[in-house]
């Protein structure tokens, strides 16, 4: 049986607490901000990427914050003071968040929508791999965990034997055989980044990329969250996991269509070099 005991508390300082998620939430916007540029400069994106940057990451700070404190608002509801905190976040929000902070930053700089979509595919490599170091925060904070598994070994299950009453895992649970759901997160980010690295080359219509890397992480957390405790919403569904629909009913029909035209325009495009 794998056991999870790390104390979430890193290290303190005077009154200051600092956290492992909170590193490793910090290691993940750090990747992020040294792979995006030299991804972009191999598809040609020339542009000063920084502030747009800074836009996505407030904006995904944001989203996956506010989506957390939606679907757990009993906890904030009594003191709506800790709705201000970097305790909870919702990776769905913060994709969502994200892509609304970049069309807004296109609206602000007039930056044309095709080099929005051209930025967006070199953000495909970097993504999945800073929600992957962002998970093994959730790992150790025991956050983001599963029901309680009929498996007593790994990968079935794990458990926990907390160190410290800063973990978020309820103390009924301590002890109990859960599903490892946050290293599933792990694996699927993973799992996600290879075959979006695999078949990068195949998608050269602008946003298709990107496009294709949502479908993906989309359909996994899908699977996932049924072995997560989050509360149903909708029809027996969570609440990501109907924005996962939502991400899917809207990102795959485009990513068809724009594959589509792109094959059409190009087939034209050697029609006419031939005639």
């Amino acid at each position: 049986m794998l056991t999870i005991s790390a104390d979430p508390i890193a290290f303190t300082i005077g009154s200051l607490t600092v956290t492992w998620y909170g590193i490793l939430l910090a290691a993940a916007v750090i990747s992020m901000i040294i792979i995006i540029p030299r991804d972009a400069r191999r598809l040609g994106i020339n542009r000063d990427l920084y502030g747009f940057f800074l836009w996505c990451i407030l904006g995904g700070l944001v989203g996956s914050r506010l989506t957390y404190v939606i679907g757990h608002w009993e906890r904030f509801i009594g003191d709506p003071r800790t709705i201000f905190g970097f305790d909870g976040q919702a990776q769905n929000g913060m994709i969502i968040g994200v892509f609304a902070a970049a069309l807004i930053y296109m609206a602000v700089t007039k930056m044309r929508f095709s080099m929005l979509l051209r930025i967006g595919d070199s953000i495909t490599r970097a993504t999945p791999l800073a929600l992957a170091i962002g998970r093994l925060g959730c790992t150790i904070n025991g956050c983001c965990h599963g029901k309680p598994s009929p498996f007593e070994y790994f990968p079935g299950a794990i458990t926990y034997s907390p160190t410290s009453p800063a973990i978020s895992l309820p103390v009924e649970d301590w002890g109990v055989p859960i599903y490892p759901t946050q290293i599933y997160h792990i694996a699927w980010n993973l799992i996600t980044l290879a075959i979006v690295w695999r078949f990068r080359d195949r998608f050269k219509a602008p946003g298709s990329l990107l496009f294709f890397y949502f479908c993906l992480y989309a359909a996994g957390d899908f699977g996932i969250r049924f072995l997560r405790v989050d509360p149903a919403v909708v029809a027996g569904l969570q609440q990501a996991q109907v924005l996962n629909l939502a991400v899917l009913a809207v990102f795959l029909p485009w990513l068809i269509i724009k594959m589509r035209r792109y094959q059409a325009t190009s087939e034209s495009g050697t029609e006419a070099e031939t005639a």
